[in-house]
């Protein structure tokens, strides 16, 4: 007989959610009150991301208990810089739902499926990209990215990114089908078919599951937020700087990296 757990999907996005970089870690508490950190990702032979000692136990447990998701904005190769610590997830979302990666492998058909679903959906990338070269100024423009050749992102300055610049940016692109959404240094365009439900969905349907949590931080993790049965969001980020929240949602007040191991926690309890 089937435990509960064995038919939970639980869904996380990553980066500010559970895994968080050294920037990052200024959210939560000062230096003095730090936990013990592990190192989860490294970047050229440097440490980028961690999690605290506890919520890579937890993550572990978890893992252990239910079918744990990864569902990231990352593209596949920035997610595989990430080394987190449980046995390698059979599912895995990247490109905010682009690309699903089986036991590591990436499945082409579903990226493929995407595509479709895009070209039918949303203005081309490259309308988006024009504009935004156009429009981004040098002096705060630090990068400009093109991810999997799906969507757009830039690295910025935030001191001295115009307020207002990232709304008129929105509401350009909401009429053409895409999304955007500032996260840290990162300006994120992204096209609505492009979502990480649609993949939940797909990994929902391969596993029969018959209950999904999730959590996220960002504009780009509502639509996860509203696939699942639970959802949680930690206490910075988009969603909590906007007062975003659903029936089913919690909104954490913990901000920055201990919010990781709360969020591990309510997954653990809810499982």
């Amino acid at each position: 007989m089937n435990r509960p757990a064995d038919r939970t999907v639980v869904a996380s996005d990553l980066d500010r959610t559970l895994v968080y970089s050294s920037a990052a870690l200024a959210l939560s508490m000062p230096d003095e009150e730090a936990p013990r950190l592990l190192c989860v990702e490294v970047h050229e032979s440097r440490p980028l991301s961690y999690m605290t000692e506890t919520a890579g136990r937890l993550l572990a447990e978890l893992a252990d208990t239910a079918r744990f998701v990864p569902a990231t904005t990352r593209t596949r190769k920035q997610y595989r810089r990430i080394n987190l610590p449980c046995p390698q997830p059979s599912y895995a979302i990247c490109a905010n739902g682009g690309h699903l990666l089986v036991n590591g492998r990436t499945d082409h058909d579903w990226n493929a499926e995407m595509r479709r679903r895009l070209a039918d959906g949303s203005a081309p990338l490259a309308e988006i990209r024009a504009h935004l070269a156009l429009t981004a100024d040098p002096e705060w423009l630090r990068k400009e990215r093109i991810a999997e050749e799906l969507f757009a992102y830039l690295v910025v300055d935030r001191e001295r990114l115009p307020v207002g610049w990232v709304k008129e940016l929105a509401g350009w692109a909401e009429p053409l089908g895409w999304t955007v959404s500032l996260q840290g240094r990162k300006v994120y365009a992204v096209p609505k078919p492009l979502s990480k439900s649609a993949a939940l969905a797909e990994v929902a349907r391969r596993t029969g599951a018959q209950r999904i949590l999730a959590a996220g931080d960002s504009l780009l993790d509502i639509d996860l937020l509203n696939a699942a049965d639970s959802g949680w969001t930690p206490g910075h980020g988009e969603l909590a700087d906007t007062g975003w929240t659903a029936p089913h949602v919690t909104a954490l007040t913990t901000p920055g990296v201990a919010a990781g191991e709360r969020i591990l926690r309510e997954f653990l309890a809810h499982v």
